[in-house]
């Protein structure tokens, strides 16, 4: 240890006195290779005699070869680069830069008058020789620095030993990260599925197995951690592989972005932990939007409840895009506050304009409108808790259906280009007051469409959302933290998933589609997935190795929630857009009666305290809100 920490020490005092230096140091190098393989070119040419006669020859050729080589290395930018980050480009770059020398000194040896002559097989040796001998040297350097990181980092004792699943390209790209940069891991082999690549080695490492093999090669490998280097893998392979990791005991890590893998570019402050959408049963929709920057540009945007969270991803995206000004709509002081914060930072140039209000507030609402005249508004404003919203269905519908119509009335009467309803998939045959409140809340959008055709009216229907306040996960991991069992409704229950990022991304593109004007845009969803599969894959994540019934505890659904949620009620058709992920939903049997007649009324029932003359009406514009498995208790028996 001793000796290996000295000669530690004396290759990184003459690794800091050749960085100073490497230009220099790299000319010289030059020199000597340019020199050695000329002469070496001799020698092979006449099987290792030497030759007096040549001498002179040697001697003045190769001084003029060496001043060849320097002054094509120099153009070419051969000795301006570091060594230790050498690659196939470099090495073509090389052969290119040795060609055109060789170009330049075989007819100088034709026309200057060497007694005897340069023998033309010499040039040819020699031109083999340098490109082979630089192209060696620079391996070597890298090799010898990689090394010296390498055993640096693993004389200190605290690199930790890891185990890479997948020997494709992410992996070696991966691998060749840890060896050339002090990342604190020590990379020992691959583990792949592919019987071909078993017994391999690349970049220096062993393919020690397949994934069903983990738990004997951990043992075997005295591995510390696992990276799961398989960008392109789909949700079902991820959990395959994720539970032959969890098997181990070991702490596991994902290694994402299959962009980042086709650009060769690979660094490990990418891995990061398996997240639980890493294992939802669908692959992450994408949705490109280059035409989203050009439809803000100039514009003033307003976003209604800017501080949830769909409206502070909404802001942060629409941020990016550049408009002329960004108006942040809400009630909750605190968390704009934060937002506006983090906007100003990321965004310095852009004008943002946070505003406290109620969407229910005409004061308010119009005082928005007429100062700072949005042309864009994604109105994302609701209360979303389900059992809440049983509890205070008057505010329910005060907020989601008569502070939409506020809104959405508004934007009509003041020539707003674009506006998008932030929707739910339980506004679908509702069996809830919140469900009730946003079917009403899409009513109202389509209907004002036929009352303000200069307004480009929208709602975007999506189903739960990972991650956002209040959901599922944090829940999740709020129990896990407490030390406390996993709550499930029932061991059936099932909901469509998206990820926020996803759910802003089709809020945008709906404000995109020239077909969504006046109708109600819906994203593919895939197969909804099991809640109880979703707690478990969590537990496990969390490294609750043994999941049961000690872990998940069934209670039963609330009032207002169902066993199922849908995405298009029976009477609702769905037709494609240009974008193969987005459908649009037309109902088949028309709405009814206008719901926006009744929304004055509703209104001032609803500041009388009529709060129950509300509730049946409410009920019957819904067309009798469903019995569910769960029964809504905020809405009349009557209804039901």
């Amino acid at each position: 240890m001793i000796i290996a920490s000295r000669l530690e020490r004396i290759g990184e005092q003459l690794y800091e006195l050749a960085y100073r230096s490497h230009r220099l140091v790299a000319r010289t190098a030059y020199t000597g290779v340019a020199a050695v393989a000329y002469a070496a070119a001799y020698l092979l040419r006449f099987d290792f005699s030497w030759r007096g006669e040549y001498t002179a020859t040697v001697a003045v050729s190769g001084a003029l070869l060496v001043g060849i080589r320097l002054v094509v290395n120099y153009a070419f930018r051969l000795s301006t680069g570091r060594w230790h980050f050498v690659s196939t480009r470099d090495v073509l770059r090389l052969a290119l830069a040795t060609s055109v020398g060789t170009a330049v000194f075989f007819p100088l040896t034709l026309w200057l008058p060497f007694t005897p002559a340069v023998p033309q097989s010499v040039i040819l040796i020699e031109w083999l020789l340098t490109t082979f001998l630089t192209a060696g040297l620079w391996i070597s350097y890298r090799t010898a620095y990689e090394q010296l990181r390498h055993l640096r980092s693993g004389f200190n004792g605290t690199a930790k030993r890891v185990l890479i699943v997948g020997a494709g390209e992410a992996g070696n790209l991966l691998a060749r990260e840890i060896r050339r940069f002090p990342t604190g891991y020590r990379a020992l082999g691959f583990v792949d599925d592919d019987a071909t690549k078993r017994g391999m080695r690349l970049n220096g490492l062993d393919v020690l197995g397949a994934t069903e093999d983990l738990p004997r090669i951990v043992v075997s490998a005295r591995a510390e951690e696992i990276i799961i280097a398989l960008p392109s893998a789909l949700p079902k392979e991820l959990r395959r592989i994720v539970e032959a990791c969890e098997a181990t005991g070991l702490k596991f890590k994902v290694l994402p972005g299959i962009a980042q893998v086709l650009a060769g570019d690979v660094r490990f402050n990418q891995v990061r932990d398996v997240r639980i959408e890493d294992l939802l049963g669908r692959e992450p929709i994408q949705l490109t939007l280059p035409e989203l920057a050009a439809d803000l540009a100039g514009c003033s945007v307003l976003i209604t409840g800017a501080a949830g969270s769909i409206g502070s991803e909404l802001a942060r995206q629409v941020a990016l895009q550049g408009p002329a000004t960004l108006v942040l709509f809400d009630q909750a002081e605190t968390d704009l506050f934060y937002l506006e914060m983090e906007l100003r930072e990321k965004h310095p140039d852009l004008r943002l304009v946070p505003v406290i209000g109620d969407i229910v507030d005409p004061g308010a609402v119009e005082r928005v409108f007429r100062e700072y005249a949005p042309s864009r508004i994604y109105h994302a404003a609701a209360y979303k808790h389900v059992p809440m919203m049983e509890c205070n269905p008057h505010e329910a519908v005060r907020n989601n259906v008569v502070g939409t119509w506020r809104v959405a009335e508004a934007a009509g009467r003041h020539g707003v280009a674009k506006f998008v309803l932030v929707s739910t998939d339980k506004a679908v045959r509702p069996v809830s007051v919140m469900g009730a409140t946003k079917r009403l809340a899409e009513r109202v959008v389509l209907e004002l469409q036929e009352r303000f055709p200069d307004t480009s009216y929208a709602a975007v229907r999506f189903g739960n959302v990972l991650g956002s306040s209040g959901s599922v996960i944090p829940i999740f991991k709020r129990q896990i933290e407490r030390g406390q069992p996993l709550t499930v409704t029932h061991s059936e229950a099932t909901r469509y998933f998206m990820t926020i990022q996803e759910a802003v991304q089709l809020i945008l593109q709906a404000s995109l589609l020239p077909d969504v004007r006046g109708s109600i845009a819906m994203l593919e969803m895939g197969e909804p997935v099991l809640i109880a599969d979703l707690a478990k894959n969590l537990l496990e994540l969390s490294g609750v190795r043994r999941v049961s019934g000690n872990h998940i505890v069934y209670t039963r659904l609330r009032p207002g929630e169902r066993l199922h949620e849908e995405l298009t009620a029976p009477d609702e058709e769905t037709v494609p857009t240009v974008n193969a992920k987005v459908r649009i939903v037309r109902s088949q049997n028309g709405s009814g009666k206008p719901v926006t007649a009744a929304l004055a009324g509703w209104e001032q029932a609803l500041k009388d305290g009529r709060h129950g003359e509300v509730l049946e009406a409410m009920a019957e514009y819904c067309g009798g809100v469903e019995r569910g498995v769960g029964t809504p208790s905020g809405l009349p028996r009557a209804s039901l």
